[in-house]
């Protein structure tokens, strides 16, 4: 598992070394020595709005080293910022077997036909002959590759950048989305198998139950942490031994964003808590003081407090289960699946037994957060302040874990899901640009050391299975986002696995064994969503994973 997560992350740095392409021809610059060539550019024209000039490549690595902008580069101070040249000087080293798939890979991927596309507008004149030929070359550098071996690289004396085309560019290239996009049509091109008409006629999971659905609203108050603590319970004919379901929401969200999952799961016979963590949901987030640091929006508290909140809520519905009332008896604190989204999934996995690995965390916000990282891999940083080396925050009364789209990048380092022994199903979106699928959901499925499954949605994004009727799904986001009708399907898969997932600690495991199968998720997979469901990453994904590493 160690070698897999390696190899990882020098294909994460190939892809920042990509961003780093993009700002160095806008003299935006990395840092790295150049590839003596007859061949290889001397110089950079650079265009920006009416202006032109020429400047030497050798002028761009003396500042990508120093700091200090030669006289002729003065023109271009504004761009030059430090936090952009942060994220550019950086030099790796590039495993020769994957220099020749690197850009095949690249221009087969609709994104990344786009970025290439987009790469040769920045650079006019260009074509995708020359850019194959000074990638090729620059992967092929023997003390390893930068954005400047990239332009000493292209096979003409001069090139010519047109500026404002490269600078649009870096701005909105996430190199963790882009990985999690190549990766999806590879996911695409795997992990499906033939359509399989053997599924029972006569069990629909994804369908709504006989029982009659009820809900009650309680806030619980904890008087040692001072936390109010809002929960819905919903349960129809519950069954005492039947498992307890809590679902825990993402970073300012509300109990109310799973609202048709919990109503779901409701009609066959379970009982469900949907909880709401104080210092994380909306009304948090919109008295937060300082809202424009990802890393500072969130207190660094509340990574422990939220897996605290599911651990009071089942000692006070043990006190419930035996009280007189509606309650009593249908709420088997005993046996319980944790449902969490986003922020909620990581909640979900460190009640499961995952261990947070601060020392690793620390690490990586301190030497490797810049401004090129997904919103996810800022807002994780905020747990980077408390004390301590490692955390453990497990309930044994939590038997299996439901992570979709969970926020997970460093949290548990490189090892810290290796102790999670429990049934986990992770759901992962090829298009979620806040917690890309690649870092934060396939690498962390490769710990798992239990029974485990990898639900993928080939173009789902990080709200696709939130409720339509949940006001926040309505609210402007500061990505696109696939939801409501186009998303139905997977919302529908996400019930019947759910359900089925659940289950497997009932009698029922049996016969809702078969609705975790490949064949299930491709009876519901759309050409418009393609989605899959595996227990292991198909052989060749693992293969292709060993020619990187993270």
């Amino acid at each position: 598992m160690t070698n897999i997560k390696s190899q990882l992350s020098r294909y994460r740095r190939q892809v920042y070394w990509l961003r780093g392409i993009l700002c160095s021809l806008t003299v935006v610059c990395g840092w790295g020595m150049g590839m003596p060539s007859t061949l290889a550019a001397e110089t950079v024209t650079i265009r920006l709005g009416p202006f032109q000039q020429s400047v030497a490549i050798a002028d761009l690595e003396q500042f990508a080293k120093t700091g200090k902008l030669p006289d002729n580069l003065q023109l271009f101070s504004s761009i030059l910022t430090p936090q952009v040249r942060e994220l550019l000087t950086r030099r790796l080293q590039v495993d020769p077997a994957f220099a020749d798939k690197f850009f095949d890979e690249l221009n087969r991927n609709p994104a990344g036909k786009q970025f290439v596309s987009s790469l040769t507008a920045a650079i006019p004149g260009s074509s995708i002959e020359s850019l194959q030929v000074a990638l090729n070359l620059a992967l092929r550098q023997a003390n390893g590759l930068s954005p400047l071996g990239f332009l000493r690289a292209y096979p003409e004396e001069n090139i010519t950048v047109d500026a404002s085309q490269a600078v649009s560019l870096a701005v909105e290239f996430n190199p963790n989305y882009w990985q999690s996009q190549v990766f999806g049509a590879l996911l695409a091109r795997e992990s499906f198998p033939a359509k399989n008409s053997n599924l029972p006629k006569n069990l629909d999971p994804a369908a709504i139950g006989k029982e009659t659905i009820q809900q009650q609203t309680f806030i619980l108050q904890d008087q040692q942490r001072n936390r109010s603590i809002p929960v819905d319970i919903y349960w129809g004919g519950s069954n005492a031994q039947d498992p307890l379901v809590v679902i825990s929401p993402g970073f300012g969200a509300n109990r109310r964003f799973f609202s048709y999952l919990a109503r779901h799961l409701a009609s066959h016979g379970l009982t469900v808590a949907a909880i709401e963590h104080p210092d994380s949901n909306v009304a948090a987030v919109a008295r937060a003081n300082n809202k424009a640091s990802l890393a500072k929006l969130l207190p660094a508290s509340e990574f422990v407090n939220r897996p605290k909140d599911i651990s009071f809520l089942l000692n006070e519905l043990t006190k419930f289960n035996i009280q007189p009332g509606s309650l009593q008896g249908k709420l088997n604190t005993d046996k319980v699946t944790v449902i969490g989204h986003s922020l909620g999934g990581y909640t979900a996995l460190a009640l499961v037994g995952g261990e947070i690995d601060l020392p690793q965390l620390r690490q990586f916000c301190q030497n490797s957060l810049t401004i090129g990282e997904a919103p996810g891999d800022w807002l994780q940083c905020a747990a980077a302040a408390l004390p301590g080396k490692k955390l453990r925050l497990k309930d044994e009364r939590v038997n299996s874990a439901i992570a979709l789209n969970p926020l997970v990048g460093n949290l548990f380092g490189k090892n810290g899901l290796t102790q999670v022994s429990k049934p986990v199903l992770i759901l992962t979106g090829t298009e979620d640009a806040l917690t890309p699928a690649l870092k934060h959901q396939i690498a962390p499925f490769s710990q798992l050391q239990g029974e485990k499954y990898l639900l993928s949605a080939i173009g789902g994004t990080h709200l696709s299975i939130s409720d339509p009727r949940y006001l926040g799904s309505n609210a402007n986001t500061i990505v696109r986002e696939r939801r409501g009708e186009e998303t139905k399907a997977l919302r529908q898969l996400l019930q019947g696995v759910s359900l089925a997932f659940v289950k497997q600690l009932t009698p029922e495991a049996k016969s809702y064994q078969q609705f975790l199968t490949p064949a299930y998720a491709q009876s519901l997979s759309t050409s418009q969503l393609p989605l899959s469901l595996v227990s292991e990453l198909p052989a060749n994904l693992k293969s292709w994973l060993k020619l990187v590493e993270r």
